[in-house]
């Protein structure tokens, strides 16, 4: 009999952790993956290098510090019941990695990945499809219900659609799956290919390597010492393109990034000092993934920390602190050094504290350096809490401030004028061009399939429109609608929307 799981928990490890589990003070968070390769399919076609992929993603993230689960050539049932080995091995607090190499669907939005007795549908019989498959946004919500604190998501699935077949109706789809935008806080995914695309297994015929063109890069990658996982997917991402460009195919690894800090899975960041002496442990803020460096914190770990939002206005920025604690003042200062001053008082009662609420915000000038804002406030008892360390990078803010803005907009990015014909406006997508790569647009199709131009971000005056652009396309007067996609500077990419004239 085919021993289809392999688990590296050792059970009698875990076993001896229940039994003194209620004398410890505290869960040792740990790092867990499930890594699955299907390749022996029954009714559509079979892969070669799926489960290839999952043994050197399996090998890789051993040496990373997980407890490596590695699922091969699984059935429904046996999908199942690694899912919920996953779930089983996973406390509250961990690092959870989910890979899953072999075939996926995209149905309405949706991705299903694909057990290896998934049956041969036609068009019509997407019901069964999905009866038949694993939804990828049920994993996640498993990683949400087993409180996971990082949850890392791969899907090298982005491959040829599996259920064309010569003289029958095939269920749509042209390939590749859909984006994942609305992922949850503290969830990171990365797929091998970019929406309508689909992912090389080999450069070819005589490419010999065992893996995937995704799979070999990305895994090296990992192994990356100081890199995050943005950089690790950025830098993927840019290898595959360029090893896709020799075969004259078009690979764009697309990633879709929640988390909150950055994480780090090999090491500390580039360029911080290896050779320090910690005084005391610092509580661990990035993803609980050792080792890695994080700002300076207040002893107290109790203490909930600000959270600082920042905007980006004509005068400069505007940051927005948000403090649990009713407090009854605030200071800051940029740096680690100088005097801390005053945020003042509103003209408002907190009706927790019915003293004066001190203002939580502070403004900065437009040309404000990358550093460290600390702030620091006074509890309702008269005790100073802080300073926290808080990142300010004014690129990252206003890309992030913009995007946010872009996604609370979506309703306005086209407008359509009859003015000596028909004018389509995109004055909304130009005035937060800093937070775009690139525009698509499709004219009376569903299928974005030109590039807008815009011009360059200009980080001194980012919302402004050069007065040499021209917001505008004239349209045939029989225009009826037109559709838009965005792919963010992130390499995320929104859903496509249709205006109609």
């Amino acid at each position: 009999m085919r021993n289809w799981l392999l688990f590296e928990v050792v059970l009698a490890c875990a076993l001896a952790a229940c039994l003194i589990g209620l004398a410890a003070p505290a869960h040792a968070e740990k790092r867990v993956a499930l890594v699955i390769g299907n390749n022996d399919y029954k009714n559509v076609p079979k892969l070669q290098k799926a489960v290839n992929d999952a043994r050197t993603m399996g090998e890789t993230l051993k040496q990373l510090g997980f407890k490596v689960m590695v699922g091969e050539n699984l059935n429904r049932e046996q999908f199942s019941q690694a899912l919920l080995a996953f779930d089983n091995a996973l406390d509250p607090g961990d690092t959870a990695f989910f890979f899953y190499a072999g075939h996926g669907f995209e149905i309405a939005g949706q991705n299903f990945l694909l057990p290896t007795d998934v049956p041969a549908v036609t068009e019509g019989q997407e019901e069964l499809l999905r009866d038949a498959s694993v939804l990828a946004d049920h994993v996640v919500e498993r990683l949400q219900n087993k409180q996971a604190r990082t949850a890392i998501l791969v899907f090298d699935a982005c491959r040829n659609n599996p259920f064309e077949r010569s003289g029958t109706r095939a269920l749509a789809g042209g390939g590749g799956l859909a984006p994942m935008t609305q992922l949850p806080e503290g969830v990171f995914s990365v797929f091998s290919a970019g929406p309508r695309q689909t992912a090389l297994d080999r450069l070819s015929n005589d490419d010999t390597n065992p893996n995937s063109v995704f799979t070999r890069t990305f895994s090296k990658e990992l192994l990356q010492p100081g890199e995050n996982l943005v950089q690790v997917a950025q830098r993927t991402r840019k290898l595959v393109s360029e090893l896709a460009d020799t075969v004259n195919h078009k690979q764009f690894p697309v990633y879709f990034d929640q988390m909150v800090d950055d994480v780090f899975l090999n090491g500390m960041p580039k360029g911080q000092a290896e050779a320090s002496k910690p005084a005391q442990p610092v509580p661990q803020k990035v993803a609980a993934l050792p080792p890695v460096s994080v700002p300076r914190l207040p002893p107290n770990d109790s203490v909930n920390a600000p959270i600082a939002m920042f905007s980006r206005h004509s005068g400069g920025w505007t940051v927005y602190f948000s403090i649990a604690d009713p407090t009854l003042g605030i200071s800051w200062r940029i740096g680690d050094s100088g005097d801390f001053r005053e945020t003042g008082f509103m003209d408002a009662l907190d009706p927790r504290t019915r003293k004066r609420m001190p203002n939580q915000s502070i403004e900065l000038p437009a040309d404000a350096q990358a550093g460290t804002i600390e702030l620091r406030y006074i509890d309702a008892s008269g005790e100073m809490q802080g300073p926290f360390p808080i990142k300010f990078d004014p690129e990252a803010a206003l890309i992030h401030d913009q995007r946010k803005i872009l996604d609370m907009t979506a309703t306005s990015w086209l407008a359509f004028r009859e003015f000596n014909g028909l004018l389509v406006y995109y004055t909304q997508l130009m005035s937060y061009r800093c937070a775009i790569r690139e525009v698509r647009i499709g004219i009376d199709t569903t299928v974005p399939d030109k590039v807008l131009k815009m011009p360059p971000c200009d980080l001194r005056d980012p919302n402004a429109i050069p007065e040499n652009a021209t917001p505008y396309l004239k349209l045939a007067p029989s225009t009826q609608f037109v559709s838009v996609e965005l792919t963010y500077r992130d390499g995320s990419v929104s859903e496509i929307k249709s205006f109609r004239h």
